[in-house]
């Protein structure tokens, strides 16, 4: 039960991450103004909380469930699947810097600031059906050495 209970509960964070950075890209767009950034900094924590939850309960899924960390580890989709995760995140940091910068001075962002953030959220989202080919991949035994 706790491998299904696991198994749910990640992809629900999953598709939320991805929901949040649809809404963060619907968000962030030419003219926003402080408001607008105070709440971008609001969708931005959420993506992280949700970043955050879906290492947990993913690496809980592999250490605790059916398969075992052995069956991840030794499996190149899985370090594929993280190598990609991690540079979903990375890409993600440059807007959570500005976000706070602008916020903490109460300023809106420029066009160019914009451009250069929905450029780099386009980037993530665009990345993202390489975590489910990944995923499904691992799943089905693909990717052992």
């Amino acid at each position: 039960m706790l491998d299904l209970a696991l198994a749910v509960f990640h992809h629900l964070l999953i598709f939320t991450l991805f929901g949040v950075l649809v809404v963060e890209l619907m968000l962030v767009r030419p003219g926003m103004d402080a408001a607008a950034v105070r709440r971008a900094v609001g969708v931005d924590a959420l993506y992280g909380l949700a970043a955050v939850l879906i290492l947990a309960v993913g690496f809980g899924r592999a250490a605790m469930t059916a398969k075992g960390w052995d069956y991840y580890v030794h499996n190149g989709f899985f370090w594929a699947k993280i190598a990609t995760f991690a540079l979903i995140g990375l890409l993600s940091a440059p807007p959570t810097l500005l976000f706070i910068k602008a916020r903490r001075a109460g300023a809106a962002l420029s066009d160019a600031e914009v451009r250069k953030v929905r450029g780099l959220v386009q980037a993530e989202l665009a990345l993202f059906p390489l975590l489910l080919i990944f995923a499904a991949a691992m799943a089905r035994g693909y990717g052992s050495f």
